[in-house]
C-alpha cells in the first residue's frame, strides 16, 4: 500500500469520506489535514475500496521517526484494531496518532493493547466549547472577557473597525498581517512549531474557497489586525484551526474570538479550538474560556521491535 501526497486539488475527490465522519479531534478535518504541508512534513493518503481514506503524515529524513497514520476515515464503517494493524503493516507505518478516546473505549483497551502500545498525547488534547458560550459570553465567569471587549470597543469606534470574509482578493493583506504577527512571535526561532503553522495558515489563505474553509479578518483603520479560519468537523461541531491577533491591542483577541464564534459557526452547537500543544500559557488561555469537554488523544504503536513480531492473534 503506497500513500501519495495529498494536495488541495484532491479535496473534492476526498470530501465525501468526511461528510459523515464522527471523530471529534480537529485533525479529522480534511481541509486542515491538507494545508499542513511544509518542508518538514507532508500529508499523504490512499483510497481503498472506493469508500475509505487511509491517511498519514510523512516527515523529512531528519524527522522520519515521527511518521504516523490517522484512523481510517470511511463513508461506510469503522475499522477494528486488527484491521488497523493490517493497514499499518501494508503501508509500512508503525504508529497511529490522534486516536480518540472513544475508539479505544468502544473496542476495549485490552483488545487494542494486545496489538499496540497505547500512549496518551496530552499536548494534543482538544478543547471543545459550546458555540453559544463563546458567542455570547454570558454570566459572571466571562465578566473579565466582556470588560476587555468593552475597553476595546470604547477605544476603537465602530467606524474604525471593519470585518470581512477572507477571499482571494484579501489574501495579500492577510499574508502581510501574518508576516508581522510572526515577527511579533518570533516564528523563525521555532522551525518545527510556529514556522510550520505559518505555512499552514498561508496555505489556508491561498486555498480557502477551494477547501471549503471559513475565514474572517478584522481591520482597524484599514489595517488587518486579526484573522480566523475554521471548517466543519462533524455534524454539530466546527473547528477553529487558526486564530491570530496582534498582542499589543488590549481586548482585540477577546473581541475577535467572540466574533469568530458568532460568524464562522452559526450552524454548529460546538466549537473545537484545538490543543494547547503543551504550552502552559496557551493552556491557561484556553481554560479561561471554560471548555465543556476536553478530548483525549492517543498514540498507538505496533508491539514488538520489528515487523516480524507484530502479528494478528
Amino acid at each position: 500500500m503506497i500513500l501519495n501526497p495529498l494536495k488541495p486539488s484532491d479535496y473534492q475527490r476526498l470530501a465525501g469520506f468526511f461528510e459523515k465522519q464522527k471523530y471529534r479531534l480537529c485533525v479529522y478535518s480534511l481541509s486542515s489535514l491538507i494545508v499542513w504541508t511544509n518542508e518538514i512534513f507532508q500529508p499523504c493518503g490512499t483510497v481503498i475500496g472506493d469508500e475509505t481514506l487511509i491517511a498519514g503524515t510523512e516527515y523529512n529524513a531528519a524527522h522520519a521517526d515521527k511518521r504516523h497514520l490517522f484512523l481510517p476515515v470511511s463513508s461506510a464503517r469503522e475499522y477494528s484494531p486488527e484491521e488497523l494493524l493490517d493497514f499499518a503493516m501494508q503501508s509500512g507505518f508503525q504508529t497511529y496518532e490522534f486516536v480518540p478516546d472513544e475508539y479505544i473505549e468502544k473496542h476495549g483497551r485490552a483488545r487494542v493493547e494486545n496489538l499496540f502500545e497505547i500512549t496518551e498525547q496530552p499536548a494534543c488534547y482538544d478543547y471543545v466549547y459550546l458555540r453559544e458560550d463563546l458567542a455570547t459570553l454570558k454570566g459572571n465567569r466571562y465578566a473579565k472577557k466582556r470588560n476587555l471587549i468593552n475597553q476595546f470597543t470604547r477605544e476603537f469606534a465602530d467606524k474604525r473597525i471593519q470585518v470581512e470574509k477572507i477571499t482571494s482578493s484579501v489574501v495579500p493583506d492577510c499574508a502581510d498581517f501574518l508576516e508581522k504577527w510572526c515577527e511579533e512571535r518570533k516564528c523563525g526561532e521555532d522551525p518545527e512549531g510556529l514556522s510550520c503553522e505559518k505555512q499552514a495558515v498561508l496555505n489556508s489563505f491561498e486555498h480557502i474557497d477551494h477547501l471549503e474553509m471559513r475565514g474572517i479578518l478584522l481591520r482597524i483603520d484599514g489595517v488587518v489586525t486579526a484573522v480566523g479560519i475554521g471548517s466543519r468537523l462533524t455534524g454539530d461541531m466546527g473547528a477553529l484551526h487558526f486564530e491570530k491577533a496582534f498582542a499589543g491591542i488590549k481586548g482585540l483577541y477577546q473581541f475577535f474570538d467572540r466574533l469568530c464564534a458568532q460568524q464562522l459557526f452559526e450552524d454548529c452547537i460546538y466549537i473545537n479550538k484545538e490543543s494547547d500543544m503543551g504550552n502552559p500559557g496557551l493552556a491557561k488561555a484556553k481554560k479561561s474560556y471554560h471548555p465543556i469537554m476536553i478530548l483525549k488523544s492517543y498514540k498507538l504503536r505496533l508491539r514488538g521491535t520489528d515487523w516480524g513480531t507484530a502479528t494478528v492473534p
